[in-house]
């Protein structure tokens, strides 16, 4: 049983040397208007993909809309807590990659692979993707951890990402893609608790 070396700057698939994290928007008003799944579990999976992140050592962009203008609130607390001590880019645009110093703050990262979560799907998370692929960037929405103001909303603009390269990802992907090896043996007790903690593992009784 001999794994192959990690690959390098060719890897095809997500891995924590060759990634970005973004999250934007995960602020009250957003999260209480999302009507596409539940509120709770939008949060509880929007707080495991940060723990991941961090687990992996994968640098996190988090970016905010109106906080310094009074009109929003920040960050919810349990995301800004799990995210860390990371600079926050606050907006007036709704695309974030529109904003000069979050869009400085990605491309500082030399990462062409941007894990991104976005609230709204249909507005947040669909305006900087489409940007993003433009110019030449891989952006993975991860489904399972963002939400449109209906389901309609959310499924088409996934629809529309998806038709222009996006490449649609859930937390186990994520997870199983980050580890990809056994015998990675630092980050293996966290990998199992995360599956369990996305419900993809249950107890055996």
């Amino acid at each position: 049983m001999t794994s192959f070396a990690k690959r390098g700057a060719d890897d095809r698939l997500i891995s924590p040397e060759n990634s970005v994290l973004t999250f934007i928007d995960y602020q009250p008003t957003q999260i209480n208007s999302i009507g596409s799944m539940k509120h709770a579990d939008l949060v509880h999976n929007a707080v495991l993909v940060a723990k991941i992140a961090n687990q992996y050592k994968v640098p996190i962009v988090l970016s905010t809309v109106n906080v310094q203008t009074g009109r929003n609130q920040d960050t919810i607390p349990a995301l800004k807590k799990e995210i860390g001590d990371v600079e926050t880019y606050d907006r007036t645009s709704i695309n974030a990659w529109e904003d000069k110093d979050y869009n400085d703050a990605i491309k500082a990262t030399g990462r062409k692979k941007i894990i991104m979560l976005g609230l709204w799907t249909e507005a947040c998370l669909t305006f900087p993707t489409l940007d993003a692929i433009a110019e030449g960037f891989d952006v993975y929405p991860v489904v399972d951890a963002v939400g449109g103001t209906s389901t309609i909303a959310h499924k088409t603009a996934l629809r529309r990402v998806e038709q222009a390269g996006a490449h649609l990802i859930t937390i186990p992907q994520l997870i199983c893609e980050l580890q990809r090896d056994w015998n990675r043996t630092d980050t293996v007790p966290g990998f199992v608790q995360d599956l369990f903690e996305d419900g993809a593992f249950t107890p055996i009784q």
